[in-house]
């Protein structure tokens, strides 16, 4: 049985609404399906603006949107981790309209992140049990969630739904954001906070598996594989993970860099350049297979940009294929 998994940081999709509001009841002479009546929203007590740090938050960009989907139809999945996703509405909306229906089975679930992005997991495959570990502390410091998002664990079962084929660890670990506030100490903080991030995921994963149990840790690490902050990921209990994106295949080669600074190797999803220095490819996006799990790996596919800003996301997705 061929199966094919997959990550893929979508970049914001917001809905179209960045309000809520509350009405009381129809006005007169009108009904629950009329669309000609006008409601205003004058008390703030009624109505909340969906905003972040001060500034509105707006909806994705209708034509990357549209490049997004496009990217997920041609990569034609089994299983589909994303991330920065508003909610499960429009997860839901995302694959009815621009994904023509593809997935049956939609999984997000709210987590920490203060700007609304979630991580959810899009499938073909029916899925079993879903768990949330949004709520995880560590015991240094048990009045903070760890997770400045969530680490969702699902289980991707048999088209019969007689046996769970894997589960399915899918993750966004704290950004770069504010790395260079405080004369670099914001760097030091992030990197600390992804670092104690990978030490949880590694204890949870040990928690809840065997040495003979068939997972795969995926998700943008914001972290490349030999990052310090994640090598207590890459390791469960004394056993290592397998980097399924070591040696991928691209389905076109990168843009060439004006500067001549090409990326020297085709495992990187995330390319960041900095004013007046070189650009950085990094495998931010990443798919580990439990050693269970390694035997089935057949191959790897990182979808490149035509762009160096990205095709509808600065990130590109990743797939493998295994032979369960």
């Amino acid at each position: 049985m061929k199966v094919t998994v997959g990550t893929f940081n979508l970049n914001n999709l917001f809905s179209r609404f960045n309000f809520a509001g509350a009405v009381d009841a129809i006005q007169p002479g009108g009904s629950a399906s009329a669309l000609t009546i006008r409601y205003e929203f004058t008390d703030p007590a009624t109505y909340r603006i969906r905003t972040f740090r001060g500034k509105l938050v707006l909806a994705k960009d209708a034509q990357e949107t549209e490049t997004v989907a496009r990217r997920i139809l041609s990569m034609d999945v089994d299983v589909l981790a994303v991330q920065e996703v508003e909610d499960i509405d429009i997860l839901k909306e995302f694959n009815r309209t621009r994904l023509k229906g593809l997935y049956p089975y939609q999984v997000l679930i709210e987590g920490n992140d203060a700007r609304f992005i979630d991580i959810g997991l899009l499938s073909k495959l029916p899925v079993g049990a879903v768990t949330s570990f949004q709520t995880a502390v560590r015991s240094q410091n048990p009045g903070q969630r760890v997770f400045s998002r969530d680490l969702v664990a699902a289980e991707i079962l048999n088209s019969s739904s007689t046996r769970v084929l894997f589960t399915l660890f899918n993750n966004h670990l704290k950004s770069h954001f504010g790395d260079e506030d405080d004369s670099g100490q914001g760097k030091s903080a992030n990197d600390a906070r992804r670092r104690q991030q990978a030490e949880k995921i590694s204890e949870i994963v040990a928690q809840r598996t065997r040495p003979d149990s068939k997972y795969i840790i995926v998700g943008d690490m914001n972290d490349p594989p030999d990052g310090l902050p994640l090598q207590p990921l890459l390791t469960i209990e004394g056993r290592p993970l397998f980097n399924a994106l070591a040696n991928p295949l691209e389905t076109r080669p990168p843009k060439p860099e004006a500067d001549g600074h090409d990326p020297q190797s085709p495992a990187w999803t995330h390319r960041f350049k900095k004013s007046g220095q070189p650009p950085e490819h990094e495998l931010f996006d990443q798919i580990w297979l439990s050693p269970a799990l390694t035997p089935a790996f057949r191959a790897a596919w990182i979808d490149r940009r035509t762009k160096h800003g990205g095709d509808g996301s600065d990130h590109d997705p990743a797939w493998v294929e295994m032979d369960l």
